[in-house]
């Protein structure tokens, strides 16, 4: 059972969360559970950001015993430089907001 109970917050915060949360929704990049799916495995926090706007992150630690360890490590900056020395173009993408969504199974 992963559970966790939702982090206190003021009023407006936690519209804010739920504002963010449904423009999620709409972008299906998550999806809304039955009730008697028990996968919570988060609780939403809002980091504010210096130009008055704020992003959306999760508290994943509970997650953490139960994910498996990814063995491939991150390519050195100079390492991966050097292999675009020749290139003609680049590109750089902001895939959702620059965060990295982790997709899981299904639960029966």
């Amino acid at each position: 059972m992963l559970r966790k109970p939702p982090y206190p917050e003021r009023l407006e915060t936690r519209k804010k969360i739920e504002k963010q949360i449904n423009g999620l929704l709409e972008m299906d990049a998550i999806r809304k559970i039955g009730h008697t799916e028990i996968v919570e495995i988060t609780t939403p926090v809002l980091i504010p950001w210096n130009d008055g706007k704020s992003m959306l992150c999760g508290d994943f630690r509970a997650l953490k015993k139960y994910t498996k360890a990814d063995r491939y490590p991150i390519p050195r900056i100079p390492h991966a430089l050097d292999k675009l020395e020749k290139a003609k173009y680049i590109t750089k993408m902001d895939c959702m907001k620059g965060f990295p969504r982790m997709e899981s199974n299904q639960t029966p």
